[in-house]
């Protein structure tokens, strides 16, 4: 099978290859996935998981992209709750061969069945931001109805599914960016906006909840926007410097079958909708983890057609 693999830990995007590599085997409680559409981070070069396995061997070449959108192959002994033929979309095992290949190994429990009206690309766009906004805001932040929470980066990958959800909580919405990204972001649902480049931040008063992907020092200059009783969530880095009567979370993303069976059904009901900005084939996959320039939305690999 064609796959985007990497080997050399010190050549970064210069080392990734579109290879040829065995057809991966189910072992017990795993399904394999036809990829119809895979999402990626750019990041992920940097991450220990991407060159070794759990137990801190070299894995490489190993295969980048975590989020998939495909069909069930084939099951491995034990496996349960899916079945072959069936339509599915989740989240791959950060320390195992990931999915921009066009197939992949997953444990059965991080997909969700995908309804038949849900395309493959929109779903791929979905584990990775759905989650960990949901996870952010409510597993960790605690958000409720008529609270007020400043999401940092409102119309990224991750900030726009959670101002949406935010929202439909019933929640006060301040989201922060780029210029380019006001109206993005007004569409979303943001009530006010805030200019990183050109507004200042502590203008905006105290919140409840701060979601943050941007880390640095706007992630340390929110600590003191955190109302007493408040939560401060990151999902940058481990946090340095904490609320003075609140709490500081820093997390990755877990996966859960059921939280994405709902997210799925908040798209299809047309409650959610995942920003999804260029659809690359797999071929010209490698460009895009080094865009020449800044584009919205998330970038999908296309693997096969639907």
């Amino acid at each position: 099978m064609r796959a985007i693999t990497v080997k050399d830990r010190d050549a970064g995007v210069g080392g990734l290859a579109l290879t040829e590599l065995p057809h991966p085997h189910a072992a017990e409680n795993d399904v394999i996935v036809r990829v119809h559409a895979a999402g990626f981070t750019p990041g992920e070069l940097t991450w220990p998981a991407t060159w070794t396995d759990r137990a801190g061997r070299d894995r490489t070449p190993s295969v980048p992209g975590h989020e998939l959108s495909g069909v069930v192959t084939a099951l491995g002994y034990g496996t349960t709750g899916l079945t072959v033929g069936q339509r599915v979309f989740g989240l791959a095992d950060w320390a195992r061969d990931g999915t921009l290949a066009e197939y992949t190994a997953v444990e059965a429990r991080n997909l969700a069945p995908l309804p038949a009206d849900v395309d493959h690309v929109t779903a791929a766009a979905l584990p990775v931001s759905g989650l960990t906004a949901w996870q952010g805001l409510f597993d960790h932040g605690r958000l409720t109805t008529g609270q007020t929470v400043l999401i940092h980066g409102a119309a990224g990958g991750v900030g726009s599914v959670a101002v949406q959800l935010a929202r439909e909580a019933g929640a006060r919405v301040i989201g922060t960016g780029r210029a380019a990204d006001r109206d993005l972001a007004g569409d979303l649902g943001v009530d006010t906006f805030v200019d990183l480049q050109a507004e200042r931040l502590e203008d905006i008063g105290e919140v409840d909840v701060v979601f943050d992907v941007i880390g640095g020092e706007i992630l340390d200059r929110s600590t003191a926007l955190v109302r007493p009783g408040g939560t401060l969530v990151t999902i940058a880095r481990p946090v340095t410097v904490h609320p003075a009567d609140g709490r500081a979370v820093f997390f990755v993303v877990e996966p859960d079958r059921a939280r994405l069976a709902d997210l799925a059904a908040r798209v299809r009901d047309g409650r959610l909708a995942p920003i999804v900005g260029a659809v690359l084939p797999l071929a010209e996959a490698i460009a895009a983890f080094t865009p020449d320039k800044r584009t919205p939305g998330r970038t999908i690999v296309r693997v096969a057609e639907d």
